[in-house]
């Protein structure tokens, strides 16, 4: 069996079985969690999961099964968050949002979670549909993009990446949730930055958008 650089195996950073659609993008998000903790050596009890609403924060349970973690309000993540490091600053938080919990109800509490330069790794699974409310547009879809039973999206949409980079965000990355390369090494970096990294991941919705015309399909 394979140990890793504080001789533990890979099992012991696994989580529980997924209950999400089969292809989803979130999965192949967790698997890089996984990989990326497992690979850098952090102690899973060093690590806390936080998450908000939506399909993206079920996902912290299909990961790091022996770590801390807890489920928030919707939106409400970066705040529970920034609580959590002024309790323990020592602990690695990884918090999971989508782009409905960050992009609208949430988007006050992620610019000031960016503001106060917290402790955190920043994960947006952006597929850009609330997939738990049948599908809606979220506010990150971009203009003429098209869902299999709806008309065009006509709405600008919000760049998290550039919103985060205009505050001062110290570390943003954006990248693919089938790139599992690419995606390792930003998730491996950002959770050995120290202050908000901030990594939006297209993940795409195989329900929703599962169509020539989405952007996201």
């Amino acid at each position: 069996m394979k140990l890793n650089i504080i001789d533990l195996p890979k099992d012991d950073y696994k989580g529980g079985p997924s209950s999400l659609c089969p292809g989803c993008g979130h999965d192949q998000i967790s698997n890089v969690v996984i990989n990326a903790a497992w690979e850098n050596g952090i102690q899973p009890d060093r690590i806390a999961k936080m998450s908000g609403i939506g399909c993206s924060s079920k996902t912290p349970a299909y990961f790091l099964g022996k770590s801390h973690g807890f489920n928030t309000l919707h939106g409400r993540m970066p705040a529970v968050t920034t609580g959590a490091n002024v309790t323990n600053k020592d602990l690695h938080y990884i918090a999971v949002s989508g782009d409905g919990d960050t992009a609208s109800i949430g988007i006050g509490q992620f610019i000031h979670a960016i503001r106060r330069n917290i402790n955190m790794v920043y994960i947006i699974e952006n597929n850009g549909v609330y997939g738990l409310t049948k599908g809606q547009y979220s506010a990150t879809v971009e203009i003429g993009s098209k869902k299999r039973k709806a008309e065009a999206n006509e709405s600008p949409p919000i760049d998290l990446c550039a919103m985060a980079i205009n505050l001062g965000c110290t570390f943003v990355a954006r990248s693919f949730s089938g790139s599992k390369k690419q995606l390792t090494s930003l998730m491996k970096a950002a959770i050995s930055h120290r202050g908000t990294a901030v990594i939006d991941v297209i993940s795409p919705c195989v329900t929703f958008s599962n169509n020539d015309e989405s952007f996201r399909s």
